[in-house]
């Protein structure tokens, strides 16, 4: 059996393999972005809680290192969208990934500048939602990846998003290799999305002992926080995962922060580890495929490799070659 890949979407940005680069806030910096576009994927800038400045310079630094189409990554929870908006479309950003929360309200002005628009989406339900409203494409994530998640794992929800939308759908979370591309593309996927596989890529600035400590890790080295608070994520284990997990049941008795205490919260610890490489109080947030991850190259190795093994398993021909 063999599989035909289409995905407008990407044939319009010029790619040469149908693989983007997760949003990942601190790790996700528009050097990577640039990298992993410069080779012919779709480069994303994670930005997290940042104001519009942060993202600004990140966006400058991607320009500077590539002229292929990247991609910004916003988190609609974030207190400073608005000003993030601004920016991306003032810096002419081709394309748009949203998380936690509903991208509508700026759907109109984000089309009227020419960006594509890709929500993260965890369930089938979610996916036809954001279809009705005008999307572009979205990105079923399933909870093996890294950083917050769903309650879905990838294998049952890709097929039921493919089924439930006539947009693409971009297939995340437990992707590494070209065994899990070409899996994902079995499953109707029009493109895959990697995050944790390139935090070891060359070209990656996270902390010296954020790339070991993925390059260390096993198959059960993650942890899922937030699951009884209801913000769930997946991290590498560490002493404060540990601890958050323990206690978590006490947590869950006390009023609920603010905004401006989860940014802080969120993006001290997260910062802590992609910055700082804290080992006990950082997150590293990591999907399950670390277990996968013990090799760090460039990401026009990394990209290659695994669209030469997903080709030849699929029966199409590279012809990236």
């Amino acid at each position: 059996m063999t599989v035909k890949i289409e995905n407008p979407i990407f044939d319009k940005l010029g790619l040469k393999y149908p693989i983007v680069e997760g949003g990942m806030t601190w790790a996700g910096t528009g050097a990577l972005a640039a990298a992993v576009s410069e080779a012919g994927g779709l480069g994303f800038i994670g930005t997290g809680y940042w104001h519009g400045d942060d993202v600004r310079k990140e966006i400058k630094r991607a320009k500077a290192l590539t002229d292929k189409p990247f991609g910004v990554n916003v988190m609609l929870l974030s207190r400073h969208i608005r000003e993030v908006f601004d920016v991306i479309i003032e810096e002419g950003v081709k394309v748009v990934a949203t998380g936690a929360g509903d991208p509508s309200p700026f759907l109109d002005e984000l089309h009227a500048a020419g960006i594509v628009v890709m929500p993260v989406v965890p369930s089938a339900s979610m996916a036809r939602m954001m279809e009705r409203k005008g999307v572009d494409a979205v990105i079923a994530e399933g909870m093996e990846s890294g950083g917050h998640i769903g309650r879905m794992t990838t294998m049952a929800l890709i097929p039921q998003v493919v089924d439930a939308v006539n947009i693409p759908v971009i297939a995340a979370g437990g992707i590494g290799d070209g065994r899990g591309v070409a899996a994902a593309f079995m499953l109707g996927a029009s493109g895959v999305q990697m995050g944790t596989r390139f935090l070891t890529a060359a070209e990656s600035e996270i902390h010296e002992n954020f790339k070991k400590k993925v390059l260390k890790a096993k198959d059960i080295d993650t942890i899922v926080t937030g699951e009884i608070t209801g913000n769930r994520a997946r991290v590498l284990k560490n002493k404060m995962a540990k601890e958050f997990v323990k206690n978590e049941v006490n947590e869950i008795q006390k009023p609920a922060p603010d905004y401006e205490t989860l940014e802080k919260l969120e993006s001290g610890t997260l910062k802590a580890a992609v910055k700082e490489g804290d080992k006990d109080h950082g997150a590293f947030m990591a999907g399950q495929i670390s277990g996968l991850i013990n090799d760090e190259k460039p990401v026009k190795e990394i990209l290659a490799d695994i669209w030469e093994q997903a080709t030849d398993l699929m029966g199409i021909p590279n012809t990236t070659k």
